[in-house]
């Protein structure tokens, strides 16, 4: 009995050490990190129906290439018609024959329109009878000194990261209420869990979006239904392109100063645990 309870400390400060070696090395949520290398692979999605929001380009873009591998029946949503249509016909060639053209649902789609979403579900529903996974992945960037945003800013960055999000789930819960089954994914940051200089807007918006979907998390479980929250580091994709700034109607088109910044910012996050 002693000797365990002298096991128990070191086996603690062992795990607390690894721990700390884990968050050192990481540019994303840890248990997302664990999930990527040690959870099911794509290929056990294969049937699936796949709602992508901001599938044109970055993040959403290779999602969809990795579910269309795996045999997922998508659809891709986004602003852009022609980069959806080019993102499918990528899809096509990836999956290797596993899907057609009728698997694949270009579906053009503003995420604050909010008007639009309910018919946009019930085109999915015509289409493919039912919606097994939705990866709200569409959002915007933003970067400016604290005092130099203005608050239409924080306004316009609210609507597109946490109200589409909402809006576009709140359509599609009853579908998968009544089937008793889904999961609502949501595409957030490590900037959802902590504070960031410069980036006002936006850390602020994907920390309202974790109150909103963690919420939702408590109640869909009696219903069988998920809800994820994936919170990469630091991603190189278009959507730095079109960073905001703290004007309206301006955006940061230097997109290595702006990486740039992005991983030092994020590198000083990381230091402030040791």
């Amino acid at each position: 009995m002693l000797c365990l309870l002298t096991a128990v400390p070191i086996v603690a400060l062992i795990a607390f050490v690894v721990f700390l070696i884990a968050l050192a090395r990481s540019d994303g949520d840890l248990q997302l990190m664990f999930k990527t290398k040690f959870g099911k692979p794509p290929d056990s999605l294969a049937g699936k129906v796949v709602w992508i929001t901001g599938a044109s380009s970055g993040i959403g873009e290779h999602i969809a290439y990795c579910l269309a591998k795996a045999g997922c029946r998508l659809v891709l949503s986004a602003r852009r018609t022609e980069e959806l249509e080019r993102v499918k016909q990528k899809c096509l060639q990836i999956s290797a024959g596993k899907l057609s053209e009728d698997d694949i649902l270009v579906l053009p789609l503003d995420v604050v329109a909010y008007d639009t979403h309910k018919p946009a579900v019930q085109k999915v529903l015509e289409t493919f009878n039912k919606i097994d996974i939705l990866v709200n992945n569409a959002g915007r960037g933003q970067r400016a000194l604290w005092l130099d945003v203005d608050l239409s800013v924080d306004r316009e960055l609210f609507e597109i990261n946490v109200l589409g999000p909402v809006s576009l789930t709140q359509e599609v819960l009853p579908h998968m209420i009544q089937r008793k089954q889904g999961h609502v994914v949501v595409v957030s940051s490590v900037a959802g869990k902590l504070g960031a200089a410069t980036f006002r807007s936006y850390v602020g918006s994907k920390h309202a979006i974790h109150g909103y979907f963690e919420s939702l998390r408590t109640e869909m479980y009696e219903h069988n239904i998920d809800v994820t929250l994936v919170c990469p580091g630091p991603v190189v994709s278009n959507m730095a392109r079109a960073f905001v700034t703290g004007k309206p109607g301006e955006v940061n088109t230097h997109l290595f100063c702006q990486l740039f910044h992005i991983r030092l910012t994020f590198c000083r996050i990381r230091s402030t645990f040791w």
